[in-house]
């Protein structure tokens, strides 16, 4: 639910539905006082309005005691001059909180009141209030006796009793619009306290565990509001902020690895010159033979050392994305071929065997830097002469002809590489000989290099391998074609 509408249902929450309760309680409440009003105060035709005006409840108050006195006056006058039927008539009238008084020729003949509570006299003031010592509302009968005296009939109700019930009523009506208020307000205030708040507390937890580098929490949330995205968008960021730390805490690693390869593999030729040009200072060479050696061997590894600072530099390069290509649209077939020739007139010095087959059809073209194409060849070719097995070598080229694509393998009958070593053998400065056989020569980087100059082609690069059979690297390359617009 989005927090737009959850807002919305808060607001109709917090305003119309105590409005609603409030109404509802106060309808119920107002039927049971109507009910004990008629009652405690022998009431006819109670309304709601009547629970909160005094003087409309004094005003129909003892209405069938009324009632029944009215017609007594009219119809037997003379059982107004009962004392006994007077007395009952009184109590009855207790019942209800009302007082009985009689007067016959203006005088007090019976009185329910006591003596300093009842007026001596009283004309004209029916429905006024009458104070002695306590406030009273007054309601008054005129009639005659038997004899033909005067008679008037006098009810006196207590106005401090009924301003008290309408104050009791008030309260009670007021006490549970409060309740009603604070318990919609309460859960209202949970509600977004779960929605909203807690969400909030938990990305705050989340802000302060990265502050500290603590990146192995998660802020999951099943909330899907506009809170839920920010949880969401908050988790993606930690994911790939951890991705972007280990990813950095691993090339620091492998540029130590790097850099203590490459020392290793600068050490090895520089002690052998220092050993050679030693053994010139001292005297050793002291044939033209052995100085021709030592110097050529010199020169050998003066020269290993630049072609590793090369692959260095290369790879450096690549690795920053700030290698500059020279595409071009090469025919497959010539480009091959010239490098075949340079292969295996190389192949054949070392006496190692050379194929080369191309089974793609001699039109096909592609896009690639000539140079960089032909060193992803040399260092893959150069990579199987240094583990070529004892047994005569051979290396082979075949390209396969594909729909969109030609796949040229680079095939040997090397050592082989094992199977938990061959999905590392692209990574730099990864070796297959553990113990860094230094005569082997090499950084490490010939089969990096050429995995980012192939996939910079927009191609991919793989291996297999046999153990004790050899080796095949393969890699792809995308056809040329033209684009052929009609008009």
């Amino acid at each position: 639910m989005k927090l737009a509408t959850r807002m919305k249902i808060t607001y109709a929450m917090v305003f119309f539905v105590p409005i609603i309760l409030i109404t509802v309680t106060f309808l119920c409440m107002g039927r049971v006082e109507q009910n004990a009003l008629k009652q405690k105060y022998d009431m006819e035709n109670v309304s709601i309005e009547m629970l909160f005006d005094p003087f409309e409840m004094l005003g129909n108050m003892s209405t069938s005691m009324i009632s029944e006195l009215q017609h007594t006056s009219e119809k037997n006058p003379e059982k107004l001059e009962d004392m006994d039927y007077l007395e009952k008539m009184n109590e009855q009238m207790n019942r209800y909180s009302s007082s009985l008084v009689v007067r016959k020729s203006g005088e007090i003949y019976y009185s329910g009141l006591d003596v300093s509570e009842t007026p001596e006299e009283i004309e004209g003031i029916e429905g006024d209030l009458i104070t002695v010592e306590t406030a009273y509302h007054l309601k008054q009968i005129s009639f005659e006796f038997a004899d033909g005296s005067d008679g008037v009939i006098q009810i006196f109700t207590p106005v401090d009793q009924v301003v008290q019930q309408v104050e009791r009523t008030t309260f009670k009506v007021l006490l549970s619009s409060l309740l009603i208020l604070l318990m919609v307000g309460a859960l209202a205030f949970i509600w977004l306290y779960q929605s909203i708040v807690q969400p909030m507390e938990k990305l705050k937890k989340a802000a302060v565990n990265i502050k500290n580098g603590n990146l192995d929490f998660s802020v999951i949330t099943d909330a899907d509001d506009e809170i839920g995205e920010v949880c969401v968008a908050f988790e993606e960021m930690r994911l790939k902020l951890k991705d972007q730390i280990e990813v950095s805490m691993q090339y620091e690693k492998d540029n130590k690895e790097l850099i203590s390869n490459i020392s290793h593999d600068l050490k090895t030729p520089i002690t052998a010159i220092k050993g050679y040009v030693e053994g010139i200072r001292d005297g050793v060479a002291d044939t033209p033979e052995k100085m021709d050696k030592y110097i050529r061997t010199i020169y050998n590894k003066a020269t290993d050392m630049d072609k590793l600072i090369d692959e260095l530099f290369l790879y450096s390069k690549l690795d920053s994305n700030s290698m500059n290509y020279s595409f071009a649209k090469l025919n497959l077939k010539d480009y091959f071929e010239d490098c075949a020739d340079e292969i295996s007139l190389d192949l054949e010095s070392r006496g190692i065997a050379f194929v080369y087959r191309n089974y793609a059809s001699e039109d096909t073209i592609i896009i690639a830097d000539p140079e960089q194409l032909k060193r992803v060849i040399n260092n893959i070719v150069g990579n199987s002469v240094k583990y070529m097995a004892d047994r005569p070598g051979r290396i082979g080229i075949f390209i396969k002809d594909e729909p969109e694509f030609v796949q040229i393998d680079i095939r040997d009958n090397g050592k082989g590489i094992a199977k938990k070593e061959l999905p590392h053998v692209f990574e730099r400065c990864y070796r297959t000989d553990a113990s860094r056989n230094s005569s082997k020569g090499g950084s490490g980087l010939g089969l990096s290099i050429a995995k980012k100059i192939i996939e910079e082609h927009g191609g991919k690069i793989w291996a297999n391998s046999e153990e004790g059979e050899g080796t095949t690297v393969s890699f792809v390359l995308r056809k040329y074609k033209e684009c052929v617009t009609y008009e």
